[in-house]
Parts: C-alpha cells; sequence; structure tokens
C-alpha cells in the first residue's frame, strides 16, 4: 500500500464512486495539514483536495465526514485530538474483553480515539471508520466501536478488500459486507 503518492488509476476509482462533489482544494488540505502538524496519505489526502470533502452518499452508512469534522462519537472533541501523536494500534483490540482496570484501560482508549487517526464517517451507534494519519499503521482504515478496533484489508482477516482509503472505498462500491472474509472451521474469520 502506497501512501505517499496517489495513483492515477485508485483516483479514477475514486472518481466514478462519488458522481460529484465538493473538493476543499489543495490550499485548505495544506492548511489543516500545517495547522495538525501532519501530511495526510495518498490518495484520500488528493481525494479531499480535488474529488469530494465528504458526501452524503456513503462509505460508510451515513457517508463520508467533510475533513475537519467529527461524528459525535461521545469520547474526544475536535480540538482535543492530536493527529501528529502516532496511532497506538497495529492489530485488532477488543478492549470490552480485556480484563484490565478501567484506571489502566482509559488512557489506552484516550489514545485510540484521539491520536493520528482522522474519522471518515459513521456506521451509527458508535460504529465509526478512521483512516491513521501517523505511525506504523498510516494509510490503514480501521473500524472503531464501543467495544474494540479492528483494521480494514484483506491482509488482517475479517474482509476481502484491498487496505487503505482506495481499498476501502473500492470494497464499498462493489457492494460488498464489510466483513466479508470466509470464517475457518474454528468460527474465526
Amino acid at each position: 500500500m502506497k501512501t505517499e503518492h496517489a495513483h492515477p488509476a485508485e483516483l479514477a476509482a475514486l472518481r466514478a464512486a462519488f458522481e460529484t462533489g465538493d473538493p476543499l482544494g489543495w490550499d485548505r488540505v495544506r492548511a489543516f495539514e500545517a495547522e495538525h502538524g501532519i501530511v495526510l496519505p495518498e490518495p484520500y489526502r488528493t481525494f479531499v483536495a480535488e474529488i469530494s470533502d465528504g458526501s452524503y452518499v456513503g462509505p460508510p452508512d451515513y457517508g463520508l465526514v467533510p475533513l475537519a469534522e467529527m461524528p459525535d462519537d461521545g469520547r474526544e472533541a475536535e480540538d482535543e485530538r492530536c493527529l501528529a501523536e502516532p496511532f497506538p494500534l497495529t492489530e485488532a483490540w477488543v478492549w470490552e474483553d480485556d480484563d484490565r482496570p478501567e484506571e489502566e484501560l482509559e488512557p489506552l482508549l484516550d489514545q485510540v480515539f484521539g491520536h493520528g487517526s482522522i474519522v471518515l464517517g459513521t456506521d451509527g451507534c458508535g460504529m465509526d471508520w478512521h483512516l491513521v494519519v501517523t505511525g506504523p499503521h498510516r494509510g490503514h482504515v480501521w473500524h472503531i466501536t464501543g467495544e474494540g478496533a479492528l483494521p480494514f484489508g484483506a491482509e488482517f482477516g475479517f474482509t476481502t478488500g484491498e487496505p487503505g482509503f482506495a481499498g476501502w472505498v473500492a470494497h464499498w462500491a462493489a457492494n460488498k459486507p464489510w466483513f466479508d472474509a470466509p470464517e475457518d472451521e474454528s468460527g474465526a474469520a
């Protein structure tokens, strides 16, 4: 997965998936990046600058939120998020099943919800899709809920989709369910 340069085929597929949009423009994208001390991963960066800054048409169920907006997840306000701090996860984590005491979990959860990712949108009920903008998983899309978090992409299980923003949109545009990986005999994806 390349995150430094937008591939023309990925951009063409993104344009096809979203009929018309209201792009943010390069000056405003660069201003957002400078304000937060980050560079957005491609092809999302070019998508927001040239194709559309949000969309009422999915993905996810309630559409893409504009770059600087956040759905109300009940955790972090936009001004409390620190995009320049690395997103802390590299593998799925179900904190609902984690036996550690709450005082140990809360700082970790604050990092998951507040560091290194922007919210792409929501499927409702606190089931949000995040794009990681800093850290080892930069460019990956994560599904973060009140119970846990998991990365999107066939390499992680759960789905047959390609990783990253373009793969996530392509999976949606093909009308595939998000979690379409076949289960093995143990019942795991």
